[in-house]
């Protein structure tokens, strides 16, 4: 009995070791068929996540200029020559903007754009440029004469357009601002419309703007119903009717001051809020928010020039015959003001609105005039 239960003992561990040997068996086929079924859903996953990421450098908000000269690649950078990283990231992919557009929407964006380094020396070779920020209602009639005045001078500009039908102007004015933050080679701002027109050659307007130590935001303080009588006293304490300002839209600014208006959380909401319709808040906003924070650094005039000389809701326009080389040449120098502490009388570097056309006689007098051969 005792040898018939040692040889049942021993067939009954036989028979233990092979069903586990059995269930090991199965457990090693199970993990390597779900490992293998993960293995193709995560490629398959990252593969359409690896896809989302490139679409997402795509903006819905914001198209590029493709009626203008494209805007120039950014400086190649070798942070460290001869050596390889492989797929590493390094500085150069982290500083150039998209050749793509993002699909960010406006509180990514301006999260994004509101990234400023604290170094204020710049780890590699950067030429400055100046950004053209087009805020348009639908195409660019006078784009030849944009093209004549950038040709010959890639890589000292950048161009963005965004139409304002569907947004309105201050919201679309940061979108344009935070857009163009996005390439750190981007030093000056000016905001154009698209019945703008430049005054003089490229190589002036850059030198202009690239040793100014101010920025160009009209902002001045006008009694009646245009000017005090849109403000609201909801907007107190944010905002009182001492801080408001008046302003035309066409800014030009420096780098640190866009990084400030994309990123103000305080007065922009009160504008949104409480300046609506007849207020124009486009007229108010920058004017009394630069005003109140960074007076010392803007010269409160605009570069942009506008005859209101007819009165009325909007400047004049000028049409075809308005058009001659008197004229462009008095707008070139028909006033004095103050540039970097000294007196000169060149005051304006653009000129509006000028209608389609004018488009002609503008290609015709600008060589002459505007020196765009230089």
């Amino acid at each position: 009995m005792k040898g018939e239960n040692s040889n049942q003992s021993i067939s009954y561990w036989k028979l233990f070791n092979a069903q586990m040997h059995f269930f090991n068996v199965l457990s090693y086929f199970l993990l390597f068929g779900c490992g293998l079924s993960l293995g193709v859903i995560l490629s398959f996953h990252l593969k359409n996540y690896s896809l989302a990421l490139h679409i997402t450098q795509l903006p819905l908000s914001t198209r590029s200029a493709s009626t203008l000269a494209q805007p120039p690649p950014s400086q190649p950078f070798n942070p460290v020559s001869g050596t390889s990283h492989g797929d590493r990231i390094g500085l150069t992919e982290f500083l150039e903007p998209p050749h793509v557009m993002h699909d960010m929407d406006d509180k990514e964006l301006l999260w994004r754009a509101s990234l400023a380094p604290r170094i204020p020396q710049y780890p590699f070779h950067r030429v400055p440029k100046v950004a053209f920020l087009f805020l348009t209602k639908g195409p660019v009639p006078l784009a030849p004469l944009w093209e004549k005045f950038f040709k010959g001078h890639q890589g000292l500009y950048s161009i963005y357009e965004v139409e304002w039908g569907n947004v309105n102007m201050i919201e679309a004015e940061r979108r344009l601002l935070a857009n163009a933050l996005m390439d750190y080679s981007n030093q000056r701002f000016v905001l154009l419309s698209e019945a703008c027109i430049p005054l003089f050659n490229f190589s002036t307007v850059y030198s202009y703007l690239i040793n100014s130590t101010q920025s160009f935001v009209e902002s001045y303080d006008l009694p009646g119903p245009v000017g005090r009588g849109r403000y609201s006293r909801r907007m107190r304490p944010q905002v009182t009717i001492q801080q408001w300002r008046k302003g035309a839209q066409w800014f030009e600014m420096d780098r640190d001051l866009a990084i400030e208006v994309v990123s103000d959380q305080i007065y922009f909401p009160v504008f949104q809020k409480y300046c609506k319709g007849a207020c124009y808040a486009d007229e108010h906003y920058l004017p009394t928010f630069v005003t109140m924070k960074f007076a010392n650094k803007n010269s409160n005039r605009t570069l942009t020039w506008v005859d209101w000389s007819k009165g009325g809701p909007h400047p004049a326009k000028f049409i075809r015959t308005n058009v001659t080389v008197e004229f462009l040449e008095r707008l070139r120098s028909q006033s004095q003001c103050q540039y970097n502490g000294n007196t000169t009388d060149i005051c304006h570097l653009f000129a509006r609105k000028f209608s389609p056309d004018a488009l002609y006689r503008l290609l015709k007098f600008a060589p002459k005039v505007m020196q765009f051969h230089e």
